[in-house]
């Protein structure tokens, strides 16, 4: 196959649709819009959720909860997770970015206490669950808080 032999699959290109454009077009005079009113008219965009001056939606129903600006958010990472790195190796929030267990640092990293660790590392992250805590010193390494 070279490039001039290919083309695009069977009905997914479509002739654009040539609007007000004389009446033998098919879409001439009022192209497409109807006799009158709001929508036919130019610059009649209308925001989302406008319902033609009702009350909308959105205004009608009540308010729930509680949205806490001053949240942190916190990355967390499994120590099962951890079995990743080699034996010996310290592992801190760069190190986590660096192999893919954590997307971004966030607020702060949190090791949680789900599954086994069999190697013994040198954890610095932000916080810790007791869980995993004792798992990472029973495995022979330690964790510490920065």
């Amino acid at each position: 196959m070279k490039l001039h032999e290919l083309s695009p699959a069977a009905g997914s290109k479509k002739d654009v649709k040539r609007i007000g454009r004389g009446a033998a077009s098919g879409q001439g005079k009022t192209a497409g819009k109807g006799h009158k009113g709001q929508k036919a008219r130019a610059g009649r965009g209308m925001r989302p959720g406008f319902e033609g001056g009702q009350m909308p939606l959105q205004r009608r129903l009540p308010k729930r909860g509680f949205n806490n600006i001053f949240a942190k958010e916190i990355a967390t990472v499994n120590v099962s997770a951890l079995n990743a790195f080699e034996d010996g190796a310290t592992v801190d929030i760069e190190a986590l970015v660096n192999a893919g267990l954590v997307k971004k640092a966030l607020d702060g990293v949190k090791v949680l206490g789900n599954g086994e660790l069999s190697k013994k590392l040198t954890v610095k992250v932000n916080a810790y669950s007791d869980a995993a805590k004792q798992k990472i010193e029973a495995a022979g390494g330690k964790a510490e808080v920065i």
